[in-house]
């Protein structure tokens, strides 16, 4: 950023990289981050590494991470960013990390370039990347997201509303609306947007976001949207406005669907869906500066971007008639050949379980995780209800919490334990029709207790 004092430059790089080695690459694994040469377009000169685990999933996921001012990949992946290097080790996932060669190591949000899909800026280089890692690693195109800090959290919103057909979801730690930096006169530093004095209705800032794309009018990526009250970098009025476009371009009320605080200093505010993969959530941190991710922070995006999704990775995938870790679907009743089944479709804590014809809906997709749990809309679980133990425990779906009344043992027989209660999954009283419920009991082995992917 030209316009920048190096001592606000100096600032960025000291709060982002206090949680990690600044330089180096890690040799804790067999697998390392590695330059990628002659990705494709790359017009502003870019570098790309790529981190793929020693265990990749048959299909896994892509995240691209994109590191702040004065950053860079080895950075990020040693430092503040290491924790999604951990995951993408459990999960299976790859991860490609663009590096800026320009002075500043700031990316491009401003340029008229910069803020039009395919328009010759960072961007067009990213995607390129993207590209390049899809040919070659097999990615799920349903599960390609995005997240970055600081000027990688504003090229995650640029990045998102120019591409919005290419990532499922994003995480943004603090960041501006995507189109906030925008410039005229060849500066990469928008005082106004930094000092948090653009200020724009809802409407405005989508209509911004979608010129960046003219035309478009499909689907639109999940956004997750953090920031400190006292950063005084990218100002805390930022947050808001980002929080605004969002929910302008998902067509949703500005007003929160779900607050809580999962910490004393959060508050986390979602809109539209209320799970933890919620259309767009907010999550605001107080008395806290520019110096986001801070610990323990990613895990929440690690969740809300649905890098946990795929499971326990494996180097191809095993057959077998039950139903297996790391694996998706819907999850076949084998006495009643009817699927299991979350009532009415609902996403609310405490929806009842049953069984009923299976008809490839979200509420009967059922992910096994490598913490044993049975998700299901990306942020529920499969819970027994009040952590109960006796035959008849109703089971439900509940916000994942990582407690063992969420955990499940998927057996070879077909059988399911729940871990907490030592019980099998069971269709009560043998039931066979739509609406049978769920709940469970001693094992048994009988037909109503089996189960296979459908």
């Amino acid at each position: 950023m030209r316009r920048m004092s190096r001592a606000v430059l100096a600032a960025l790089v000291l709060c982002l990289t206090s949680a990690g080695t600044l330089f180096g690459l890690s040799s804790a694994s067999a697998a390392a981050l590695t330059q990628v040469t002659n990705f494709g377009a790359n017009p502003t000169n870019l570098r790309m590494y790529i981190y793929v685990p020693d265990t990749v999933a048959p299909q896994p996921a892509l995240l691209v991470l994109t590191h702040y001012c004065g950053g860079s990949a080895g950075a990020i992946f040693n430092g503040n960013g290491r924790d999604y290097v951990t995951a993408a080790d459990r999960y299976g996932y790859v991860i490609v990390i663009p590096e800026v060669t320009r002075t500043e190591k700031c990316f491009d949000v401003s340029t008229p370039a910069a803020l039009r899909r395919d328009g010759g800026g960072d961007s067009t280089g990213v995607m390129a990347m993207v590209a390049w890692a899809r040919q070659r690693h097999n990615v799920d195109p349903a599960r390609i997201v995005v997240s970055g800090f600081s000027s990688g959290a504003m090229m995650t919103n640029v990045l998102a509303a120019q591409y919005p057909d290419v990532f499922a979801a994003g995480s943004a730690f603090s960041g501006v609306p995507a189109g906030c930096f925008a410039t005229t006169n060849g500066s990469l530093w928008n005082s106004q947007c930094s000092g948090g004095q653009l200020i724009k209705t809802a409407q405005q800032w989508g209509d911004q976001a979608r010129a960046m794309y003219p035309g478009y009018t499909g689907r639109r990526p999940r956004m997750q949207l953090w920031h400190g009250t006292t950063d005084t970098t990218l100002h805390y009025n930022n947050f808001g406005e980002e929080i605004k476009q969002w929910t302008n371009l998902h067509g949703l009320s500005q007003t929160p669907a779900f607050t809580d605080q999962p910490q004393s200093n959060w508050t986390r505010t979602r809109y539209g869906a209320t799970s933890a993969q919620a259309t767009v959530e907010g999550i605001s941190i107080s008395g806290v500066g520019h110096q986001l991710p801070m610990s323990g922070q990613l895990a929440y995006a690690i969740t809300f971007l649905g890098l946990d999704g795929g499971g326990t990775p494996s180097p191809s995938p095993s057959p077998s008639a039950s139903p297996t870790p790391g694996t998706g679907g819907a999850l076949k009743g084998v006495g009643s050949g009817r699927c299991l089944d979350v009532s009415g479709n609902s996403q609310a804590n405490g929806a009842p379980i049953q069984i009923w014809d299976c008809n490839g809906r979200a509420n009967q997709q059922w992910t096994a995780t490598a913490a044993g749990e049975l998700r299901v809309y990306g942020g529920k679980c499969l819970d027994v209800t009040g952590a109960g133990t006796a035959d008849g425990t109703a089971v439900t779906i509940w916000d994942c919490n990582g407690q063992n009344n969420q955990k499940w043992r998927l057996n070879a027989d077909g059988s399911i334990t729940a871990i907490g209660a030592n019980k099998c999954l069971d269709v009560s009283g043998y039931g066979t029709a739509n609406g049978s419920r769920v709940h469970i009991w001693s094992c048994h082995g009988g037909t109503n207790q089996k189960w296979t992917r459908a």
